[in-house]
């Protein structure tokens, strides 16, 4: 089965950009180990979750990045 008693670590854009990426990839980390160790019919949900948080990652990749790209110029 699918747990979701992991710790909800989401994309929080008033933190230090940063700080937000870490947490993001802090929760990549997390839901990658979940999905390999589901079971197989909880599988597709975990990869879904994984993706999900790939995606969110990636949104504060991109913030972190413009605020580097600002301080820059």
């Amino acid at each position: 089965m699918f747990r979701t008693s992991l710790p909800t670590l989401r994309f929080q854009p008033d933190l230090d950009p940063l700080e937000a990426w870490r947490s993001a990839e802090a929760l990549v980390r997390a839901r990658w180990a979940e999905y390999r160790a589901a079971r197989r019919e909880d599988r597709p949900g975990a990869f879904a979750a994984y993706t999900a948080a790939l995606d969110a990652e990636a949104a504060a990749a991109r913030e972190l990045g413009s605020m580097a790209l600002a301080a820059a110029a």
